[in-house]
Formats: structure tokens, C-alpha cells, sequence
């Protein structure tokens, strides 16, 4: 799965779940951890890697739709959402997925689009209020 995603060199072009904007993703390594970099124009959100595998079982265990409810940092997320889960004390990692301070958030925007390029998962593409499940 890994060498699927790209690297630094060679990223992963996605787009959106509205299919609206587009960014790339790439795996790397900081400070001795794997991280997927997420490059949205100039600005770059870094996400612990380990979330790929970790939202797969949680949807797998969900067995249906989730809505992905992205939201920034600052912005509560919606109950009962992706965005919700990828920062709850509950998840696995016991809180943010996002590793950069001040950009943690949008884990429901850019994490699941990379999810589906990668077979694990489908999503909705409508112009708000996107969902994904397992495949």
C-alpha cells in the first residue's frame, strides 16, 4: 500500500471529495515517524500515518455510511463524523491524526479521497455532506 501513495518526488495527485480542488499526498518519514504529507496549494498538513489502517477497521466495524464532516482546527467537528473520529480522545491514537499545530484539522477532507485511491474505501462526491464506507 505504502509505495501506492508516492513520494516527495513523485506525489499522489487527488482531488477533493467534491471534486472541487485538487492536492497531492505523499508518505514520508519525521522525526522518526511515518507520515502521509498532504500538499493543498502551498500550504502542507502532515497526518500520522497509522490513520489509513485505523479509519479502515473503524468503518469496517461501522459496516455502513459515515458522513466526513471536515472541519478546520479551530472549528468544532460534527458528531458522529470522520472529522470527529480523526481527532476523539477514543481513536486509537487517543486524539489528533493531524500532527501539525494549527492545521490538524480537514482529516475528513484529504485523508479519505487517498483511502479511496487506495481501494480501501468509496466515497460520495456531491457538492456538500459527503460520505464514505469500507469496500
Amino acid at each position: 500500500m505504502a509505495n501506492k501513495i508516492g513520494t516527495k518526488e513523485k506525489p499522489t495527485a487527488l482531488k477533493t471529495p467534491p471534486l472541487s480542488s485538487e492536492f497531492t499526498m505523499h508518505k514520508d518519514e519525521k522525526d522518526g515517524k511515518e507520515v502521509l504529507v498532504c500538499t493543498v496549494g502551498k500550504t502542507v498538513l502532515l497526518y500520522d500515518y497509522c490513520c489509513l489502517a485505523d479509519l479502515h477497521a473503524m468503518l469496517k466495524k461501522h459496516g455502513d455510511w459515515i458522513e466526513l464532516g471536515s472541519a478546520d482546527e479551530e472549528k468544532p467537528a460534527k458528531e458522529g463524523t470522520v472529522e470527529a473520529w480523526g481527532r476523539s480522545p477514543k481513536n486509537p491514537v487517543g486524539g489528533w491524526y493531524g500532527l501539525k499545530k494549527g492545521l490538524r484539522g480537514r482529516f475528513g477532507m484529504y485523508v479519505p479521497p487517498l483511502m479511496e485511491y487506495l481501494g480501501l474505501a468509496e466515497l460520495t462526491h456531491d457538492a456538500k455532506g459527503n460520505k464514505m464506507r469500507t469496500k
